[in-house]
């Protein structure tokens, strides 16, 4: 991690989310970060239930408001009181570059959420001069390389050797910088691949906007659907489940 700082002359805080699921309105459950030998890693209990497949390979759970970690009561913060300290983590390395895997697309839009709904968003905004998503990073840093899948989980056993509990925010973010260094991108390739957290806030804003779809049992439709004549729908569109290659 020194050579690398030392190397683009900016600090690099790796980051990672834990959620309860992978849609739009999913929500923080662990946050953990790590900066060289520094890390914070810290757990609140959402207001959501968890989504099956979520608790299904995180171990996380919750019941009767308190959070499990593969069965075993785990100690929580409020929200606030999480990104808080994850502000002040901030704070400490002078305006840092976030750094993640898959974050455009995913982490960086619950995060954004959160900070809105904290009023901690402007806080936020003044201690991180951007962020970088490793996932486009290492596709490019590893192009013509023949690689099967650009997960972190594939990278870091393909390039390091190495097996580690993935879905755990913690050792995601241990992993992720040290696969970074591994990488070694050239300062013109992080800058490519480096965004604004406005980025983010406007996606969930369009969100916010979208209006709600109603809820109908099979077989059921709107009205104003029983009042137009049928037309043959030939638009099928991909869900996006966020798995392609993160």
């Amino acid at each position: 991690m020194e050579t690398s700082e030392a190397e683009n002359s900016q600090q690099l805080v790796f980051f990672d989310l834990e959620t309860t699921g992978l849609g739009p309105t999913c929500e923080l459950v662990q946050l953990a970060a790590v900066s060289g030998k520094r890390f914070l890693n810290l757990y609140t209990v959402p207001r959501r239930r968890m989504e099956p497949g979520a608790a299904k390979v995180t171990g996380l759970r919750v019941r009767r408001r308190k959070l499990y970690l593969h069965r075993r009561p785990i100690p929580t913060s409020p929200l606030r009181d999480v990104l808080q300290s994850f502000i002040a983590f901030l704070r400490a390395l002078d305006r840092p570059l976030l750094v993640g895997h898959n974050i455009r697309r995913f982490d960086c839009r619950p995060l954004a959420r959160a900070l809105d709904e904290t009023g901690l968003r402007a806080q936020f905004e003044a201690c991180v001069s951007g962020c970088v998503d490793t996932l486009p990073l290492a596709r490019e840093v590893l192009q013509g390389c023949g690689m099967q899948s650009f997960k972190q989980e594939y990278l870091v056993k393909e390039l390091m050797g190495v097996d580690y509990k993935a879905h755990n925010a913690l050792e995601d973010v241990r992993s992720l910088q040290t696969l970074y260094n591994v990488l070694q991108p050239k300062p013109e390739m992080v800058a490519r691949h480096t965004f604004s957290m406005s980025d983010a806030w406007e996606v969930v804003q369009e969100v916010t906007k979208a209006p709600k779809r109603e809820c109908l049992l099979p077989g059921q439709r709107l009205l104003w659907q029983h009042l137009e004549r049928p037309v043959k729908d030939t638009d099928k569109k991909a869900a996006d489940h966020n798995n392609t290659d993160c």
